[in-house]
């Protein structure tokens, strides 16, 4: 037995798990490639350990005991990532926040609900939910990602227009540090004390520690929804009417628009061929809902948008999460994966255009699409879609390709190379496009003054030297 091994089993008891079965369960996360390596059959390492905390003072004190061993941490929270942001190697130990899960406080006064990190997306709004409150965070993976990972990533929910991304909903946060300190931010709804030191955590995909308690600001849920869609000529005039709509102030939580090959396969039955949807929820006090639907509509109508049965958006909020898994693709013969990036209003179909250029490059493409599902006063995101089929043989190399024509094109555009998603290893080799080389030089300084021997998820968010 290690030293590392019988030290973390000697502190923390049951907490530390050296089964297969749980090494295996927890060495990576969702990312397609990941699966699709698996899948391919080429061989795989696992961990040294799982460990699982159920207090930070227990996951500090694991933090502490890898440190002394020069071991490798690879914090792990649903493993719903899907950018290789968890891959662990052999000799690394996972720590996994889900024993940090639940409630721990909800004031109804001040509108705040604590969780350990741990806590599952789900479990976390149906909590605040019986309550009468939304924490307003809806992203595709709600059942599936911790709130913790919400921070380590900068997630971004389906209602994030009206209701602001993870960096907006988070009130104070709790981490353990590198060397096993404890950090906690001030519970206060501004300060100007110095720069926000959440903002070191939010994003930083376990490289800069673990963030084990999150407080968010909780709104009532709303007294009445409104939901609609239009239809468009196409793509750009879908954006344009989505940049109308926010111009002026309206802030529809939902605002997502499908292009042609997106409508056509979500909406066959009221979307025409050829047509872009775009879909909006409204709610909040009954007049406001109600005012904010009827003033976009008329932006959508003089846009030449035609109005689409309600169903078409009922349909959509019943089945919005459901998708099939990579395996079933791959068992098809399709390597597929989605990339998500954003830009201003002035370049985004420039960039939607330029970035299917690209797809279409690679041999055995089959499909590429997009939508936009957030939208800002300056601008949108794009979430790409695509499937190619190589054969066995190219799979790899397709994905590959894939990935570095959108990364490509986002460069040459000057546009964000990752919106929501994170960065994790797919790309990390991009992060001088996004942040300048002065950039990537500060994180790296950052990096090693608080992780001097690279401990803390190495191979992730920083491009090689």
């Amino acid at each position: 037995m290690s030293k590392v091994l019988a030290a973390l089993e000697a502190a923390l008891g049951d907490a530390v798990a050296t089964d297969e079965a749980s090494l295996r369960a927890h060495r990576r996360d969702y990312w397609s490639r990941s699966e699709l390596t698996d899948w391919l059959g080429e061989s795989a390492s696992l961990p040294l350990a799982v460990v699982t905390p159920t207090s930070t003072a227990e996951m500090a004190e694991a933090v502490r005991i890898c440190r002394a061993h020069d071991t490798a941490m690879i914090t792990r929270g649903g493993g719903s990532g899907v950018c290789g942001g968890v891959l662990a190697g052999r000799d690394q130990v996972v720590l996994s926040t889900r024993g940090l899960s639940g409630l721990e406080q909800l004031d109804e006064h001040d509108l705040l609900a604590t969780f350990g990190a741990g806590t599952m997306g789900a479990d976390a709004e149906n909590a605040v939910a019986a309550a009468g409150y939304t924490i307003g965070n809806w992203p595709q993976s709600i059942a599936l990602s911790t709130v913790g990972g919400w921070v380590a990533t900068r997630a971004s929910g389906q209602y994030s227009t009206a209701y602001g991304n993870t960096e907006d909903l988070i009130y104070d946060l709790e981490a353990v540090l590198p060397d096993g300190s404890i950090f906690r931010s001030r519970p206060t709804p501004r300060a100007a004390a110095g720069p926000d030191l959440r903002q070191l955590l939010l994003g930083s995909e376990g490289t800069l520690g673990v963030v084990t308690r999150v407080t968010f600001s909780l709104r009532p849920q709303a007294e009445h929804g409104i939901r609609q869609a239009f239809h468009f000529e196409d793509f750009a005039t879908g954006i344009e009417a989505m940049r109308q709509v926010i111009r002026p102030g309206w802030r529809p939580p939902v605002v997502r628009l499908y292009d042609a090959r997106e409508s056509r396969r979500h909406f066959r039955d009221t979307c025409p061929k050829g047509r872009a949807m775009l879909i909006f929820l409204h709610e909040g006090p009954r007049a406001l809902a109600e005012a904010e639907a009827a003033a976009v509509a008329v932006i959508c109508r003089e846009l030449g948008g035609e109005p689409a049965d309600r169903q078409t958006v009922d349909d959509w909020f019943a089945h919005r999460n459901t998708v099939p898994s990579w395996r079933e693709l791959f068992e098809q013969g399709l390597v597929v994966d989605t990339i998500e990036v954003a830009t201003d209003w002035r370049r985004l179909n420039d960039l939607y255009e330029a970035t299917l250029a690209r797809f279409e490059a690679v041999p055995g493409l089959v499909a590429a699409s997009a939508h936009s599902s957030h939208a800002y006063r300056s601008g949108a995101n794009l979430y790409f879609t695509f499937a190619a089929a190589p054969g066995r043989d190219g799979m790899l190399s397709a994905y590959d390709a894939c990935w570095q024509g959108a990364m490509e094109a986002a460069a040459e555009l000057g546009a964000g190379i990752a919106h929501h998603h994170g960065i994790g290893r797919v790309r990390r080799a991009w992060m001088a496009t996004e942040v300048g080389a002065p950039g990537v030089e500060l994180l790296r300084r950052v990096k090693q003054a608080l992780d001097p021997d690279g401990l803390m998820n190495p191979g992730v968010l920083l491009p090689d030297s």
